[in-house]
């Protein structure tokens, strides 16, 4: 007697139908019929790539010499312009799609100003390393637990995110769509750190412990400026969307200032000015003058002692003593 090899094909037949028109039905999750998208693993790949550049001898290639590094970084060079020609093409035909509705993915525009775009941002790698260079001392002058900035290179994750951030925010300025905020939303899965590849950071930026830290599109950070674990840097009234796009929407943070953990700074026209300290867990949507520390006053602590009754009172109730979270 002859069997059905599959019969579980038919069980799920119905499910499949269900599935393939839930995803005609809803144009928002689903990229049917259009041009290809970026390749999230090769974005990762670039990150990689670049790190090497930015950190030779810590990244990638461990051997490097004076003498073979002519040839190390020719060979990584050569490989980030292809991936990043490749993924950059892909991000021009995907803007080019969406304005004019096409179907093909042909754009022939959209290839010459991807080599072009590359070209250019190859051409920035430098300037942005000497950047970094002061983030690095930034993140070993400001930690006293740091033993050297090799420490700090390898293993801070407020290092990491500004880095990421840095080298796409070159791409933001070129104008390519969707390459930046990939990077960004790479280094904030790995760091917990959310930097949008918009912001503009000044040199010597030290970001410490980081976890939780958000700073948006528009901010504005100055010169040696040291951010605590848990702050916001972020725009008032989100409700407005869409509305707001194109506005200075979040705050500018002069030289010199130091904002600690959990503060919350809001608005496009918020100004924290120079050498000013701004105290943790405070919430702030006006602009704080040059030079201040600002401080909220401290919760009433009310104490007494764990006393022999009260000890017994809990035992006759069975209460437990503590608790554990």
């Amino acid at each position: 007697m002859k069997t059905d090899r599959n019969p579980i094909n038919d069980e799920i037949a119905p499910a499949v139908d269900a599935i393939v028109k839930s995803i005609h039905d809803e144009p928002r999750l689903q990229h049917l019929n259009r041009v290809n998208l970026p390749d999230r693993e090769q974005i990762v790949l670039a990150i990689d790539l670049l790190r090497q550049l930015v950190f030779p001898g810590y990244f990638g290639k461990r051997d490097l010499t004076s003498a073979n590094l002519p040839e190390h970084v020719t060979s990584v060079v050569a490989r980030l312009n292809e991936v990043l020609y490749d993924q950059v093409r892909c991000c021009l035909r995907y803007r080019e799609n969406i304005a004019t509705d096409q179907r093909s993915g042909r754009c022939a525009e959209c290839d010459d100003s991807a080599r072009e775009i590359v070209r250019q941002f190859m051409t920035r790698i430098p300037s942005v390393r000497a950047l970094l260079a002061s983030d690095v001392q930034a993140a070993f002058d400001g930690d006293p637990a740091a033993i050297n900035t090799d420490e700090t290179i390898f293993s801070y994750p407020g290092l990491m995110a500004i880095t990421v951030q840095r080298l796409a925010h070159e791409f933001y300025r070129l104008q390519v769509p969707l390459l930046p905020r990939i990077m960004t939303e790479w280094a904030h899965g790995r760091t917990g750190i959310d930097i949008h590849p918009g912001a503009t950071l000044g040199s010597g930026l030290m970001i410490d412990h980081g976890t939780g830290v958000v700073v948006g599109e528009t901010t504005v950070i100055g010169d040696n400026v040291k951010i605590y674990q848990g702050v916001t840097l972020g725009a008032l009234a989100p409700a407005f969307g869409q509305l707001l796009r194109g506005q200075k929407r979040h705050p500018t943070i002069e030289d010199e200032v130091t904002i600690y953990a959990g503060a919350t700074i809001l608005g496009g026209e918020t100004v924290i000015g120079k050498g000013t300290v701004i105290g943790g867990n405070l919430f702030i949507t006006a602009s704080i003058p040059a030079m201040h520390v600002v401080t909220t006053e401290p919760p009433k602590l009310h104490m007494r002692q764990r006393g022999k009754r009260r000890r017994e009172a809990r035992a006759s109730t069975h209460d437990p003593l503590d608790f554990v979270i």
